[in-house]
């Protein structure tokens, strides 16, 4: 904690900057799906609070800048709040007013008036342009810099661990881990992490001739990338990370797409597989992060990049390749997240939408009602769990205990 304090400005600034851009390009993408089908929209917002400049385009869009830029919000004609969650008792009111404003016609234009498969559409256009955007800045990476790929040697192996269990002796290459292509040493860890106590099949090359194994996972300490240990699965073994057999693969522009969206459905599989895991028991839930968290990485990341680099201009490329890199990763969060059928999120506006298609009848005022408070409930408590990993994580508790000590 007294390390983050003098430091506050190198975690929160990073931090800032990725939330801002992931959160407005999801509510862009609303904006973009609302415009197409003609919704009137009154307001589109970058950043939160009171606003430091506005101005009014040409189809009556107010456009803001808040002075608190952690992301955005669209609001549409009609709207009670930038959620879109609308009094639904009120609708009926909303619609004789707008009749008797503007025609029966105009009723076309807003928002909770519109087909179930447009509203649909919009609402789903948010966590699209999430994936889409993290879709692009991998390929965009790819393109500029290339994909960086070594054999997976096994160098060492720890006596009695997982991977001696399994069998794995020094020289043996890794092919491939649960049906996966291995890439990098990097490829093993990352698969094995979430799968402490699952039998894991791995095919080796060995003397020139394949074999498989099968390795389980133990838990014990594991090292990210900026030097954070964590209880996850792990083989107990070591590769060879010499720099000569590291090669770089070079992409042209379809097949930097095509690795992308690849790339974009790991972390969604990635995602989908540790919540399934946590559900069970089988994995805990400290790894989930709340805003403390995003900024403890985002900052962690910025320095160890400003502290590995020798001049300004290395800095200034590898700090940018570090905050492409979280915003591809947190963007595919975010998008999987509103995805989620929770009423209050993107997926909840589906969820009712889709009762609504089977129906022929929109749900009952006051289930949806009822429905949105249990999601803002779910919502708000799942924030406060990640806000306590992140304090634990931060040692706040220590600090504060210290204190009075």
């Amino acid at each position: 904690m007294s390390g983050f304090l003098p430091n506050l400005a190198f975690y929160i600034l990073p931090f800032l900057l990725i939330v801002g851009i992931v959160v407005t390009f999801h509510e862009f993408g609303h904006f973009l799906a609302a415009k197409a089908l003609g919704t009137k929209i009154d307001q589109f917002s970058i950043g939160f609070g009171k606003a430091f400049a506005h101005w009014t385009d040409k189809s009556g869009v107010e456009w803001r800048l808040g002075w608190l830029p952690i992301g955005g919000f669209v609001r549409f004609a009609g709207d009670e709040n930038a959620a879109s969650v609308p009094d639904q008792n009120d609708l009926d009111a909303m619609r004789r007013d707008l009749i008797r404003r503007e025609g029966e016609a105009a009723l076309s234009q807003y928002y909770h008036f519109k087909p179930i498969w447009q509203r649909a559409v919009i609402s789903a256009a948010g966590p699209f342009a999430n994936f889409l955007l993290a879709i692009v800045v991998f390929a965009a990476m790819l393109m500029a810099f290339g994909e960086p790929m070594a054999p997976a040697r096994v160098s060492a192996v720890v006596p009695g661990g997982a991977a001696a269990a399994a069998g794995f002796i020094p020289g043996d290459r890794i092919v491939s881990v649960g049906g996966h292509l291995v890439k990098s040493p990097g490829d093993v860890k990352q698969y094995v992490i979430l799968r402490t106590g699952l039998p894991i099949p791995f095919v080796v090359e060995r003397d020139n001739r394949q074999v498989t194994l099968i390795a389980v996972p133990r838990r014990g300490p594991v090292t990210d990338v900026v030097g954070k240990v964590h209880q996850l699965g792990r083989l107990e073994l070591a590769f060879n990370t010499e720099q000569a057999e590291w090669k770089t693969k070079h992409y042209g522009p379809i097949a930097a797409v095509v690795r992308g969206v690849g790339q974009t459905g790991e972390v969604i599989d990635t995602t989908v597989f540790y919540v399934g895991r946590m559900i069970s028991g089988h994995e805990s839930a400290d790894q989930i992060s709340g805003p403390l968290g995003m900024a403890q990485v985002s900052g962690d990341l910025a320095k160890q990049t400003a502290q590995s680099s020798s001049n300004l201009g290395i800095v200034a490329l590898n700090g940018l390749l570090t905050a492409l890199s979280l915003v591809a990763n947190i963007s595919v969060g975010i998008g999987f997240l509103n995805l989620l059928p929770i009423p209050v999120l993107d997926g909840g506006h589906l969820l009712f939408y889709a009762y609504e298609a089977v129906a022929r009848r929109p749900l009952a005022a006051k289930v949806q009602a009822a429905g949105y408070r249990v999601g803002l409930a779910l919502v708000l408590g799942l924030m406060l769990f990640a806000t306590w990993n992140d304090l634990q994580r931060l040692r706040v508790f220590n600090f504060i205990g210290g204190l009075f000590s």
